[in-house]
């Protein structure tokens, strides 16, 4: 008997709708995506996580036709037109709920909530069609890596049931140098994604051992220079945490002039009987 194990994505989502409008400071963001997609096959859903929503509770979409929330200003006029009509899942919702719920986390719904753009944005490249049921999941606005973490393991049971799980965020956010687009190697940049690479691809750690270094993030090398604050790193610690083991980067480029990187845990078939 085989049981598979669906993937789990930790993404960068780039800078508002620019990977969407050729951008050439987002194409090696793009070749990634478009790269990537046969290794996360065909989910029956998505959950998502993405930088761009956060509450005091967890809260989780549960509309069955989400809106798309254009959170972003400044833009050329296309941006504002852009569509992603997938369905959203109810069931799943639900389901998601009752996962946070036996783990002593408390949850609530929300019908109206639509998808803001570090979810269209990626998955109009991901999945174009529009057509794989997707519910959000928001961040807790107290940004407590911890609590992320655990939100993360309560939902790892997702992955047997064929539902992708991406968090949409980026390892390295702090805007004023992004907006200054330097083009000079950025030593603070770049010692902190050589920590953070080691910290979740190294097979040598132990679970606890990783959770740990990712619980005082902030004591990495340059951390605060590079995530003043973390609300684009954290869906990578609900992604680490539904992962439960050792990642592998897949991305390892630049957006807009820094380094950003992405990891990815596998498939995983396994064989019972």
């Amino acid at each position: 008997m085989k049981k598979q194990l669906s993937p789990v994505l930790f993404l960068p989502h780039g800078g508002g709708p620019l990977p969407l409008l050729g951008d050439a400071n987002h194409q090696e963001m793009l070749k990634f995506l478009q790269e990537i997609i046969p290794r996360l096959g065909v989910p029956a859903s998505i959950l998502i996580i993405s930088a761009h929503w956060e509450e005091e509770t967890v809260t989780i979409t549960s509309g069955k036709n989400p809106s798309l929330i254009y959170d972003y200003y400044g833009f050329p006029e296309e941006s504002y037109q852009l569509k992603y009509p997938a369905p959203g899942d109810p069931v799943l919702a639900q389901k998601i709920a009752n996962l946070l719920r036996e783990n002593g986390i408390e949850s609530k719904l929300s019908a109206q909530r639509g998808f803001d753009h570090g979810v269209f944005v990626p998955l109009k490249i991901l999945f174009p069609q529009a057509n794989i049921p997707c519910v959000q999941l928001s961040l807790l606005n107290n940004l407590d890596p911890e609590s992320h973490l655990k939100i993360g393991k309560a939902l790892s049971k997702l992955r047997s049931e064929n539902t992708l799980i991406i968090g949409s965020g980026l390892s390295f956010h702090n805007m004023q140098s992004l907006m200054a687009q330097q083009k000079s190697l950025d030593h603070k940049n770049e010692e902190f994604e050589m920590w953070l690479n080691d910290t979740c691809t190294n097979e040598n750690y132990s679970t606890s051992v990783r959770e740990q270094k990712l619980i005082k993030w902030s004591e990495a090398p340059f951390a605060r220079y590079c995530q003043p604050r973390e609300e684009h790193l954290l869906p990578l610690h609900v992604c680490a945490g539904a992962g439960g083991s050792a990642a592998k980067l897949v991305f390892d480029g630049k957006i807009m002039g820094k380094k950003t990187s992405a990891f990815f845990v596998e498939l995983i078939c396994l064989e019972f009987g």
